[in-house]
């Protein structure tokens, strides 16, 4: 069985029924034979968002997205202090220094995850994608 992580931008499009979530992408996270996770780093990153304005969810509240997710049995993956000292292990970029895809490709390096992302930053991190 395969094991893939839905970044943060995959999850919400995925709950929005979004046309932007690739072929590819709607396939892994739909198919029964592969164990979805989302990552809680996702969650916290969302929750930042949301008061500040630069996010909104279709699904309503973070709790209700939350209740999206467990219903189409995406599991949350807690962050673990072995996942946060992962990031330290990671190399910097000048152009990529987003805290939560850091945690997000440490997190799959550990747990030998593919990530389901359009984001091509997390192939510099040696992160197989899905897209």
């Amino acid at each position: 069985m395969s094991h893939v992580l839905i970044d943060t931008q995959a999850l919400i499009w995925f709950a929005n029924g979004s046309q932007a979530l690739s072929k590819k992408a709607r396939l892994a996270i739909d198919d029964s034979s592969i164990l979805q996770f989302a990552s809680a780093a996702s969650f916290w990153e969302m929750a930042i968002k949301i008061p500040l304005g630069k996010l909104s969810l279709e699904a309503g509240t973070l709790r209700e997205f939350t209740i999206l997710l467990t219903a189409n049995e995406i599991e949350v993956l807690g962050v673990t202090t072995d996942d946060a000292v992962g990031v330290a292990d990671l190399p910097i970029f000048d152009d990529h220094k987003d805290p939560f895809d850091r945690l997000i490709a440490a997190q799959c390096l550990r747990h030998n995850l593919t990530i389901v992302s359009k984001d091509a930053s997390f192939d510099r991190y040696g992160v197989k994608p899905i897209w």
